[in-house]
């Protein structure tokens, strides 16, 4: 992390940059950027820009993904008290510039992707966030159910269960934001499992459900892997 001051005001804008960046998250690993270590710089310069550079595990990771974390970090860094302007770049990526130019000026993915190396676009992405948030809803639930389950919940008792019976725990906290941005009730009172629509999950479907929501925890957990080998593989972390 590069600072371009010591002031106190400087550094606790640096802070909150960094904040802010957790809450960017790689669609697909249900993660954020700066634990993926995707942040490779970000600093304040004098005149108050932030300065962030985002890189990816290969040269040539999915664009569509790479929008995504572009301008939701454009987003996050924008909402930080004391900023002047923002400027977020992806570098190393073969659309790197048609997304730095479309996420600049706003222009959404698919008018940034036309006439790029990319090729056309043809439609924004609100489908593909929704489609991992879901997947990201049923992984979420494989790791609070899995650990109530082997600690001898049957599944009579799971069905009934709502969120608040659960732990309060990281992944309850993470599953109840999921459900959030998927307009799915999440407080105390809700249903613990429901499926990616909110509709409660009953006793006879349960099995099935809780095997769907298993396989999609195994394939966040092997994606991460593969990601951050190839990401120090890259870099040389």
């Amino acid at each position: 992390m590069t600072v371009t001051s010591d002031t106190p005001s400087t550094a606790a804008a640096v802070d909150g940059v960094w904040e802010a960046l957790r809450t960017v998250r790689d669609p697909e690993l249900d993660t954020d950027v700066v634990s993926l270590d995707f942040v490779a710089s970000c600093s304040i310069s004098d005149d108050g820009v932030a300065h962030v550079r985002l890189r990816l595990p290969t040269y040539f990771c999915a664009p569509n993904f790479a929008f995504l974390m572009v301008a939701d970090a454009w987003d996050a860094v924008s909402q930080v008290p004391g900023l002047q302007d923002v400027d977020v770049e992806l570098i190393d990526h073969f659309a790197s510039d048609a997304i730095n130019a479309g996420v600049a000026a706003r222009a959404g993915f698919v008018t940034s992707m036309a006439g790029s190396e990319v090729g056309e676009a043809v439609d924004e992405l609100h489908d593909l966030r929704r489609n991992f948030t879901e997947r990201a809803l049923m992984a979420g639930t494989d790791l609070v159910v899995r650990p109530l389950m082997a600690a001898g919940a049957t599944p009579e008792q799971v069905v009934a269960m709502t969120l608040g019976d659960a732990p309060a725990t990281p992944d309850l906290r993470r599953l109840r934001e999921r459900r959030r941005e998927l307009d799915i009730p999440a407080d105390d009172d809700a249903p613990l499992v429901v499926d990616p629509v909110g509709r409660t999950v009953g006793l006879e479907a349960l099995p099935l459900h809780l095997r769907k929501a298993r396989s999609y925890q195994v394939g966040v957990d092997a994606n991460t892997s593969i990601c951050r080998g190839q990401l120090a593989a890259r870099y040389g972390l």
